[in-house]
């Protein structure tokens, strides 16, 4: 499998709207620790090492 980066989810701005509403009433730490947590569950779900470590490279600071 390959990372996915063209654009794959149905209707992005509510799923993004659904993020930043469940964040906002939340600290700044209680939305880290959610987005960790975000970040483990899809990364388990997504189960692929390559592809993971692919996501990991991409999304560092500096990758571009």
């Amino acid at each position: 499998m390959k990372l996915a980066t063209r654009a794959n989810i149905a209707d992005p701005d509510g799923f993004y709207q659904e993020l930043i509403d469940a964040q906002r009433d939340l600290t700044d730490e209680q939305a880290s620790e959610m987005n960790c947590r975000l970040v483990i569950l899809l990364a388990n779900h997504i189960g692929d090492r390559e592809v993971l470590s692919e996501a990991l490279r991409r999304a560092a600071p500096g990758a571009g």
